[in-house]
């Protein structure tokens, strides 16, 4: 999708921070709504992708309804991507490339943590991460097998770009059989 492409690399361009934080979108496995911003690491035709532990409370969600939507917002550039479409797992190899990507501290913590469950207190998560440091001195970090990456298909695109007077300018695009439907829609 050349358009998604070019307004990422516009976005990527500025001095915005984190131009690739998104909000993800979930349904929890009791049918509730949840969201929260996690950050791209990967786009291409087949989708979006984000990594994180899949025993955590977005990982249940995704793992029982496998659908996402996601949120992209620049305001100073008053542009907005909204994506929407099913959620599978990335190959493991290309988990495993990420996580070798991370910082050394990034995977101890990841390992150490029991994401979206309650602790004791900060201590005692802090107690873990030293204790996997000391578990993987001297050595490479193993990914743990609960954590890597999903990718949400590109079904649903929808472009909004801010104009003076609420004039703002959106536009779908559904994925069709043979390429894409374009839906210019009112602001």
């Amino acid at each position: 999708m050349p358009a998604l492409h070019a307004w990422m690399q516009e976005a990527t361009e500025t001095s915005l921070p984190n131009p690739n934080a998104m909000t993800l979108a979930t349904i929890d496995p009791d049918g509730r709504p949840s969201a929260r911003i996690v950050l791209l690491r990967g786009l291409d035709e087949r989708g979006a992708v984000f990594f994180t532990n899949r025993e955590s409370r977005k990982g249940l969600a995704l793992e029982t309804n496998k659908v996402a939507a996601l949120v992209f917002h620049w305001d100073p550039m008053e542009r907005q991507i909204r994506i929407e479409g099913r959620v599978e797992h990335v190959s493991e190899a290309e988990s495993d490339a990420y996580w070798q990507s991370r910082p050394r501290g990034s995977q101890l913590a990841a390992r150490a943590s029991l994401q979206s469950r309650p602790i004791v207190n900060r201590e005692a998560f802090e107690k873990a991460c030293r204790e996997e440091e000391a578990r993987y001195e001297g050595r490479n970090v193993e990914r743990p097998s609960h954590w890597g990456g999903y990718r949400v298909s590109l079904e649903r695109i929808e472009f909004w770009h801010g104009m003076n007077s609420r004039m703002h300018d959106r536009i779908t695009y559904r994925r069709a059989n043979d390429g894409w439907e374009l839906e210019r829609l009112s602001p």
